[in-house]
């Protein structure tokens, strides 16, 4: 292919000129310094700038922002960061492949931080199909996880994951990837109402998780009693929770599930101790943009970016409707061994996506650092990865739910280890090599 090659006629410029003299074809001291400023100064902010244009690369149209701004925002090297993933690189889009060799992180009964809710194997399931899968993703490898690094990297420090039982479950597995390296008498699991935190002694580090499915103060806060069918969340109450979160180093918020109620949100504008509350319904998308820019608003004035990383973890897939992949009707995510095959499967319906479009436009308008795992399509192809049935179960169940396994699979939540342990990879991933 011809190139469009620019000559110097082509941009006017007058061949015949004299040889320069001896003195000007010398370069000053002075310009010298100058262009090696300039040489230091492209090389420094065309990092940042590509590292900032990775921080949501999923979200098609963010606001534009003037480029002297962006580059005031990451002028210095990324907190826990020691290189970065490599250009074109795209690591929440690819294929689960069979993997058997690699199997399983750690294995279920090596790990006793697992909830009985969570232990698979533990409750009846009769196969190990869904621990030997790999997440592939496409153009380019997924770095391996090296819990010996995370752990010198924690050392001194406080890691939290802030959310629901999706992001419970998330920590969990993040405790069994680690604890190994851990002597016995070093480390420790305790809970204090709505925080569980595990201390690692000999590091001086904590892996913490607290309960807040709302991110925002509400009715279902208490972390064991929380079944509330309805639901109540008081608008501009971050600091609520929020006041336990100051501190940390590294923290992963995630909140989704519990704004699908298919109905409008109660949305408190007071206090839960008036006695006549003041409540306006909004809609769920409306209610949880609500709940996004009080969680960025939260992070802009307690995380400092020059020394501290924030996560946002995107909504987690649930399987109910197995008709929804070709499975037939009335079907869900019981007896699933395999994942989804169809690589066209977009998981969600409206709902979901609009909660998605609101997560794009607040995190794209928001100049707050914030690194969004986007775990949901991945996640999407996991039918076969649920507990299922195969949990402990927090009634006893009836004799009409023995003789129909599918009225009361669990086709929400992951079991260990599982799928979940590929999404702390992917944060491993972000946090080293974002």
């Amino acid at each position: 292919m011809r190139k469009n090659t620019i000559t110097p006629k082509r941009l006017g410029v007058n061949m015949q000129m004299k040889p320069p003299s001896s003195r000007s074809s010398r370069l000053s001291p002075l310009l010298l310094i100058l262009l090696a400023f300039i040489l230091f100064a492209s090389v420094l902010y065309g990092h940042n700038l590509l590292f900032i244009s990775r921080q949501h690369p999923h979200f098609s149209d963010p606001p534009a922002r003037p480029p002297e701004k962006v580059v005031r925002l990451q002028q210095k090297a990324v907190p826990f960061a020691i290189g970065r993933t490599e250009e074109g690189c795209d690591l929440f889009s690819g294929r689960w492949v069979r993997d058997e060799a690699a199997g399983p992180l750690y294995e279920e009964s090596e790990c006793p931080y697992i909830q009985p809710q969570l232990t698979c194997q533990e409750h009846g399931r009769p196969e190990k199909e869904y621990q030997h899968w790999r997440w592939q993703p496409d153009g380019c490898d997924l770095p391996k996880f090296n819990a010996s690094l995370m752990l010198e990297t924690l050392r001194g420090k406080r890691m939290m994951f802030v959310g629901d039982s999706l992001n419970r479950g998330q920590y969990v597995s993040l405790v069994c990837l680690l604890h190994r390296l851990i002597p016995q008498d070093a480390k420790s699991m305790e809970t204090f109402d709505s925080l569980t935190v595990f201390t690692a002694k000999n590091y001086n580090a904590t892996i913490e998780f607290y309960w807040a499915p709302f991110l925002l103060e509400s009715n279902s806060d208490n972390a064991v009693i929380h079944r509330i069918t309805d639901r109540i969340v008081r608008k501009g109450s971050i600091n609520k929770h929020g006041r336990n979160w100051k501190g940390v180093d590294i923290i992963v918020f995630n909140t989704y599930l519990w704004w699908m109620t298919g109905s409008k949100m109660k949305i408190l504008l007071g206090s839960f101790d008036d006695k006549v509350k003041d409540i306006v319904h909004m809609s769920a998308d409306e209610a949880y943009r609500m709940a996004m820019k009080s969680m960025v608003k939260w992070v802009k004035q307690n995380m400092d970016p020059n020394k501290t990383r924030v996560f946002f973890t995107s909504m987690s897939p649930s399987h109910t409707k197995s008709i929804e992949w070709g499975g037939r009707e009335g079907g869900n995510c019981y007896n699933e061994t395999r994942p989804m095959e169809d690589v066209m499967y977009d998981w969600g319906g409206e709902a979901e996506r609009s909660i998605m479009r609101v997560i794009g436009q607040v995190f794209g308008k928001s100049r707050v650092g914030i690194t969004f795992l986007n775990i949901t399509r991945l996640s999407g192809y996991r039918k076969d990865a649920h507990t299922s049935i195969y949990k402990k179960q927090w009634n006893p169940l009836t004799p009409q739910q023995l003789a129909n396994p599918t009225s009361y699979a669990d086709c929400v939540h992951w079991c260990l280890p599982g799928l979940q342990d590929t999404w702390n990879e992917l944060l491993f991933a972000k946090l080293f090599y974002p």
